[in-house]
């Protein structure tokens, strides 16, 4: 950071020194936008500190002022610019300085742009505060009331190119205005390059890649002049320039490129294309000198590319004054090019001088390629079309027919001779003319099946003597397969009236008809085993019912079945793996079932059964035992052995009323219930799993009004500091008083509420309520020593809106999240730990405790201690009741790890005052239980809380 070093001299002379400061800058409250560039002086070569003299202000003295640099790769140039406040108010401006502007940039060896300013250090005040921008250097200042201001700026560069003085909202409409400008060029630009490549590819003339390489180029340009690739890539202000230099090379190079391609010079004379191959391999080593010296090949570049457009407007001349016609359509081009060539020279001189210039020269080059694609495009799609009149109607429908690559049928029925062009025979492989002759030789390759509609076809036609032949049958080729024909034809009566010739085509269908019976077969059957699908299942199950409401013989089983752990398999092994593994248990099945049952697939590893063939329900017992044992088989995959278990469901037809449906939906909720008593079993249905069904969905509706309600409320257990048996905080819990059902404990109503979408408002039902009875027991009693701990699910950690939902709670209670723990289980993290991480983390940055609950009943690893920000950890109270020797040793093990890890140890569960104190001497420093009191209501909460610190205040 720069720094004042000295001071000030009062006095109403100005102070002798080498460098003066400029004259002021008068800022009035309408001066939005000021050019200080001109009434900025430069000092170069001065060393990293620099002293000079201020302006005079209000009070006519001057000042004498030292700055230092505060980079060590300060060069030692320095800016001086003064600003005086006429107005009687205080203003707010911003300082601009933009790192590249083509005006004044120029011709050779060009500034190319770079970081203008380091920092600027006022007479008065602080360094100013630089405002974030990709591509200017901008700092904020605010001028007081009639103040004169002198601001020396450190240069990393000794020019700088323009410096803006500009009102804040001004400043920030017009880059605003220049961003659309940009992105609409942009756009346009990106398009071009897009289409010139997509014709290319289609096309392939030579003068389309030519084209596209220039739109490519120019929207490099473009996206490197409009700041667009500093959005892209993180750059720094040198490899900017680097950038730069490049993309000047490559539109340089490109339209070398184009107007050798174009007017394919090569045609006129060999040696343009040997000098055109050196001129472009030249600047393709600029690309390698731009590394190192962006400058040079810079200013190579724009020559380049003005000898180009001079050279190419004398060879359009030539050659459209020799009717070449493509030099004559790029006329428009060029004159636009020289046009825009003259334009970029003013302003790279510095003659044209204006802020719009440089966007619209980069728009100018988008207009550029435009024209030069629609002259490509002239070319690319120019040719020749068929004279409308050049065929008779006989030669259209001959070309028509031949195009169509259909076969000629052509019967002579005078004769009984058919004819087919080209030969038939040939596409089923049989031997040349092998079916041409009578009518008579086609029965024998016929399906058996088509062979009398075949005849009975051509008697029909040949008895009415009218009508069309349109017919479909299958022939067996040399192979043995069939392929199916259709035939389309006419009659031909003779003067008679008889039918002499019957002419039309005959095309194969095969792959029609094998598509259809493809559709219907995926329309009725699963694709992978090729079991009947869902829908087919219940129509079987449905008629299977209805014999079975007449018939006493017939009392079907269905069976649900369900594949244990197929997900895991699929995820261990890939999809591949659980395809095979589900076609291989297919066959197992199917080996079980007799000829009137059916196995179905009804969904991703769940498949159906239909048992007609055993009644006895011993039987059915047995073989959906059969079953289960069958998909037991270890499977051998990729030198694995992979054992599977099954959760059936069996429903048996004992109601006539029951529909098809409504078995399966029987079936399904015993396996359901055998797949949440662990798998691997058997499960008849119930009606009780129905009921177990319905009241889950009327305890999540009435949970959900309830939250909505407020209806829920909290309960609170103390937490005692085992050293003086003092409250230390309470843990808030869950409770619910039902209208109907009276108290549901949360063990029912908390899976639930997980299980659906209800646990996030559950969960900040719980945050909110609990702070704000803290608040309230705080206005209440005065200041307190406790924490209120309140318990998370995995659903609301994984949740990307809690740390924004608990921040916003936090400010709008005005609770200190010291004083509130969030409690977790150790199965939060094992779901996604590096999410639960990053979430957590960002949770204690707000300040809020962190416990790791139940520790000591589920994996216990030590890695969640040193991964996750936890501050406490919650031993459970199966560890702490274990009667066995080696409690004290795990507990003294846990107590001292967390000690060592400063962490403070709660103990849930204890029983005793014996068991409280041998705790404590272990260093425990906190208990949980019903020991030191159960779960009250906020009120007894309170009441506790006014026992418990009597000095603190009465409401």
């Amino acid at each position: 950071m720069l720094f004042l070093l000295a001071a000030f001299v009062a006095s109403s002379a100005p102070f002798a020194s080498d460098v003066h400061a400029a004259e002021p800058v008068k800022i009035s409250r309408d001066d939005t936008a000021l050019d200080l560039t001109e009434m900025t002086d430069i000092h170069t070569n001065q060393g990293e500190a620099f002293q000079v003299s201020t302006a005079a202000g209000a009070d006519g003295i001057r000042r004498r002022i030292e700055v230092r640099s505060s980079s060590p790769t300060h060069q030692g140039d320095w800016a001086v610019f003064a600003l005086a406040n006429v107005s009687e108010e205080q203003l707010e401006r911003v300082i601009v300085a933009p790192h590249f502007r083509l005006v004044g940039s120029k011709m050779f060896w060009p500034d190319l742009g770079s970081q203008r300013i380091m920092a600027i250090t006022p007479s008065e005040g602080f360094a100013l505060d630089r405002e974030p921008s990709p591509d200017a250097d901008v700092f904020r200042i605010t001028l007081n009331p009639g103040s004169v201001i002198t601001f020396v700026a450190e240069l990393s560069t000794p020019s700088l190119p323009q410096l803006y003085l500009w009102e804040p909202a001004a400043y920030k409409d017009t880059v605003n205005a220049f961003t659309l400008y940009r992105g609409i060029v942009l756009g346009i630009a990106g398009l071009l390059a897009v289409f010139l490549t997509i014709l290319f590819v289609v096309k392939g003339t030579s003068m389309l890649p030519a084209a596209a390489a220039l739109a490519w180029a120019v929207l490099a340009y473009i996206c490197v002049d409009f700041g667009f690739l500093d959005q892209l890539i993180s750059i720094t202000a040198s490899d900017q320039r680097v950038w730069r230099a490049c993309a000047e090379v490559a539109l340089a190079s490109s339209l070398v490129i184009f107007l050798f391609t174009y007017l394919n010079l090569n045609r006129w004379h060999v040696n343009l294309g040997y000098a055109t191959l050196a001129w472009v391999f030249c600047l393709a080593l600029l690309f390698g000198v731009a590394i190192y010296d962006p400058s040079v090949a810079s200013g190579i570049a724009r020559l380049s590319f003005a000898l180009t457009a001079t050279a190419g407007i004398l060879l359009i001349v030539y050659l459209g004054l020799n009717r070449y016609d493509r030099a004559i359509l790029l006329v428009p081009t060029w004159a636009l090019t020289l046009v825009w060539l003259f334009g970029a020279w003013l302003t790279v001189t510095g003659q044209l001088d204006n802020d719009i210039i440089q966007p619209a020269l980069g728009g100018g080059l988008v207009l550029i390629v435009l024209l030069i694609g629609f002259t490509v495009m002239q070319h690319a799609f120019a040719g020749g079309a068929y004279q409308q009149g050049l065929f008779s109607d006989l030669e259209r429908q001959s070309l028509a027919l031949t195009g169509s690559g259909d076969t000629v049928w052509d019967w002579d029925v005078a004769r009984d001779r058919v004819v087919t062009i080209p030969d038939v025979s040939l596409k089923l492989g049989l031997p040349a003319g092998l079916m041409h002759g009578p009518v008579r030789n086609w029965l024998p390759r016929l399906h058996p099946d088509d062979r009398d509609r075949f005849k009975a076809t051509l008697d029909v036609l040949l008895e009415h003597r009218r009508g069309r032949l349109a017919h479909e049958f299958r022939l067996r080729a040399e192979d043995g397969h069939f392929h199916w024909m259709q035939i389309r034809a006419r009659p031909v009566l003779g003067s008679d009236g008889e039918i002499i010739r019957c002419v039309g085509t005959i095309i194969d269908i095969t792959e029609q008809k094998n598509s259809v019976e493809r559709l219907l077969q995926d329309a009725m059957h699963d694709n992978l085993t090729g079991l009947p699908n869902r829908q087919v299942f219940l129509d079987r199950l449905q008629a299977v019912l209805t014999l079975a409401s007449s018939s006493d013989s017939v009392r079907p089983t269905v069976m649900a079945i369900d594949i244990d752990r197929y997900k895991q398999v699929n995820d261990a092994l890939g999809i591949a793996a659980g395809d095979n593994i589900l076609i291989a248990l297919t066959r197992r099945l199917r080996r079980l079932l007799r000829p009137q049952d059916t196995l179905a697939r009804l969904a991703g590893d769940q498949f159906g059964l239909i048992l007609v063939s055993e009644q006895d329900p011993v039987k059915v017992a047995d073989f959906a035992d059969a079953i289960s044992k069958a998909i037991m088989v270890p499977i051998n995959f990729a030198n694995r052995e992979i054992i599977l278990t099954a959760s059936i469901g069996l429903a048996s037809w004992v109601d006539q009323q029951e529909s098809g449906s409504e078995l399966l939906s029987n079936a399904e909720l015993a396996m359901y219930r055998a797949k949440r008593g662990g798998g691997n079993r058997v499960e008849p249905f119930r009606p009780i799993f129905r009921s177990s069904g319905t009241d889950r969905l009327q305890i999540e509706t009435d949970l959900r009004r309830a939250i909505e309600r407020k209806e829920l409320s909290l309960a609170y257990q103390p937490v005692i500091r085992l050293s003086d048996g003092e409250v230390a905080g309470f843990e808030a819990l869950l409770r619910w008083d039902h209208p109907r059902k009276g108290s549901i404990p949360p063990s029912e109503f908390i899976p639930i509420a997980e299980s659906s979408d209800l646990i996030g408002p559950l969960g900040m039902f719980a945050l909110e309520r609990s702070s704000s009875d803290l608040i309230g027991w705080q206005r209440q009693t005065g200041d307190l020593p406790i924490f209120v701990a309140v318990n998370l699910s995995s659903a609301q950690v994984l949740n990307n809106g809690l740390y924004n939902d608990v921040r916003a709670l936090l400010a709008k209670s005005e609770c200190d999240p010291r004083q509130l723990k969030l409690e977790l289980t150790e199965s939060v993290m094992m779901e996604n730990p590096e999410q639960a991480r990053l979430v957590l983390t960002k949770l204690k940055e707000l300040g809020i405790g962190l416990a790791l609950d139940d520790f000591g009943t589920g994996y216990s690893s030590l890695a969640y201690l040193t991964q996750f920000p936890f501050d406490t950890i919650k031993v459970d109270k199966a560890l702490v009741r274990d009667v066995r020797e080696k409690r004290a040793v795990l507990l003294r093990s846990v107590i001292a790890m967390a000690r060592a890890l400063e962490m403070a140890v709660v103990a849930e569960g204890i029983e005793t005052d014996e068991d409280a104190a041998e705790l404590a001497k272990m260093g425990c420093q906190f208990g949980q239980s019903f020991l030191f009191g159960p779960p009250t209501s906020s009120e007894a909460t309170l009441r506790l809380l006014r026992e418990r610190f009597p000095l603190t205040k009465r409401a």
